[in-house]
């Protein structure tokens, strides 16, 4: 067992050769993120206008009937440029590349740069998000059955991906048990396998199911990297708290023109993305339970899918009035702006419980 990278194991000092960046460090580099993302922001958006790259609005419903709700709701935004993850992960690799030309010039100590801490969650980022990219490519030109890369070889790239991470896990890093927050740790042996690969598909799905409204998904991005940050920190994992926090200023930067009404959208480029290393993350700092809460929205809005599927299949009836459920709630009348307000608090108050249960069932 790779003991010594587990979240609950981490020294209190830590070895002289491993990056120890300061806070100050860390908010510098989220600083850099969020700055680039907004100054990239307005030729961002105008490369996508010139170029057509508007989203196609949504046929059917997650059960494939007509979707109606959506269409009432969100008729509007017909055309609205997608693909704003490439913003996103984009400034994330600039900012990791300049922290990495500051280490080269000799400026500070240690680049964000790090094999142990940071290679794993960016090729996440980038191979997931290239998936992302080539679903919203198929819905711009229509391509597909649904507008978009038909549903198995979806899930098979990232089922391909997601084996990719779980043997570097378990037979690179030897990863193979887990930890259960105020009580100590389950030794599972190969099924650790599964259980990544279920983590990773899970989390990119669930964040892709809740981008359905402006600055949802965004904001409770921000919530639970921001969770992720802070539980990484005060367990030694400084690299990968600065990472968090450059996710969090990269995707504060596209949440600041994605607040309703949004001038873009992320688009699969950025949920397929975000979603998958959030997973990743997860798993590398041993918090598999504490997901759950930093989360809980995204695992909210997943269950409702699957309550809907559910019912509709058995029972012949809806549970919600559309699926997911911040659909749901805007048919009920709350409105755009509500809906995502009340989320994002019921996404704050659980990553606070998140980073409490992070720290304290160690």
């Amino acid at each position: 067992m790779h003991g010594e990278c587990m979240l609950h194991r981490m020294p209190v000092v830590l070895p002289v050769s491993d990056p120890n960046l300061s806070l100050l460090a860390i908010l510098g580099y989220a600083l850099f993120a969020f700055v680039f993302g907004l100054a990239l922001t307005p030729t961002f958006v105008r490369f996508l206008r010139h170029n057509h790259l508007g989203k196609q609005l949504r046929v059917t419903a997650v059960d494939g009937s007509d979707a109606q709700v959506f269409r009432t709701y969100h008729a509007n935004k017909r055309g609205t440029p997608t693909m704003g993850g490439l913003l996103i992960w984009g400034s994330i690799l600039f900012t990791i590349l300049f922290s990495r030309m500051l280490s080269f010039l000799g400026i500070v100590e240690f680049s964000l740069l790090h094999r142990g801490q940071v290679y794993l969650p960016l090729f996440t980022l980038v191979s997931m998000g290239m998936l992302g990219a080539l679903d919203d490519y198929f819905n711009i030109m229509g391509w597909g059955k649904k507008h978009g890369l038909d549903v198995l070889p979806k899930i098979l790239s990232i089922l391909l991906i997601s084996c990719v991470g779980a043997y570097w896990f378990s037979a690179r890093l030897g990863y193979d048990q887990i930890h259960i927050p105020f009580w100590g740790d389950i030794t599972l042996g190969w099924w650790y396998v599964p259980l990544f690969i279920f983590i990773i598909v899970g989390t990119s799905n669930a964040v892709n199911i809740t981008d359905g409204l402006d600055g949802l998904a965004g904001g409770l991005l921000v919530l639970a990297f921001g969770a992720f940050s802070v539980v990484a920190y005060l367990s030694g994992w400084t690299v990968l708290a600065a990472f968090c926090a450059v996710c969090v200023g990269a995707i504060a930067a596209f949440l600041w023109h994605n607040v309703p009404p949004a001038m873009f959208f992320m688009g699969d480029t950025g949920a397929l993305a975000l979603g998958g290393v959030l997973g990743v993350i997860a798993l590398m700092t041993d918090t598999v339970l504490v997901l759950p809460f930093v989360g809980a929205v995204f695992v909210f809005e997943t269950f409702s899918v699957i309550i809907q599927l559910f019912s509709k299949r058995f029972f012949k009836r809806k549970v919600f009035r559309a699926a997911p459920l911040h659909h749901h709630l805007e048919a009920l009348d709350w409105g755009e702006s509500k809906v995502t307000m009340r989320l994002w608090i019921i996404g704050a108050f659980c990553s606070f419980l998140g980073i409490i249960i992070g720290i304290a069932g160690q």
